[in-house]
């Protein structure tokens, strides 16, 4: 690791880490945007970023919750896949154009919403906006892939 940037920069980390958990309880209780299709976001964003931190970590924790390897490598080629359904495609679609940094037109977001709902689309991009940030963090600060699962 460049920088333990968790122990210069605490007050920082804690706003994000405060951000994650009003995540964790939105997708929690939500029927449109689950838990399950968050981690599918994150692990498209983290493939879009090629942050092997994240892809290793949340692909981990995609897999504890029991989503399928073949729905995990799947991502890359989600458009072109049967399995993924309308709400997924949604927020994977939105995810990516969130990601790219492109103008988003109005129909880009009357589709989201229109599949997604308005709570929903806001909490989505607070997600893509997080999953990115996360990104450019460890890129720049090279964690040690796995290193998640050691004790801090």
């Amino acid at each position: 690791m460049r920088i333990d940037y968790f122990a210069f920069a605490t007050p920082a980390m804690k706003i994000l880490m405060a951000q994650e958990s009003y995540l964790h309880e939105q997708f929690a209780r939500s029927d449109t945007l689950t838990l399950a299709v968050w981690e599918l976001v994150k692990l498209r964003v983290s493939q879009i970023n090629q942050c092997a931190f994240c892809l290793d970590l949340h692909s981990n924790e995609a897999h504890e919750g029991g989503e399928s390897y073949t729905r995990m490598i799947g991502l890359s080629a989600w458009r072109d896949m049967p399995i993924y359904s309308s709400t997924e495609r949604a927020a994977l679609g939105w995810a990516e154009l969130v990601t790219s940094g492109q103008r988003i037109e109005d129909q880009h977001f009357h589709d989201a919403k229109a599949t997604l709902g308005e709570q929903a689309v806001v909490d989505l991009t607070i997600a893509v906006n997080a999953i990115n940030s996360w990104n450019r963090l460890v890129k720049a600060f090279k964690p040690e892939v796995a290193s998640h699962n050691k004790p801090r």
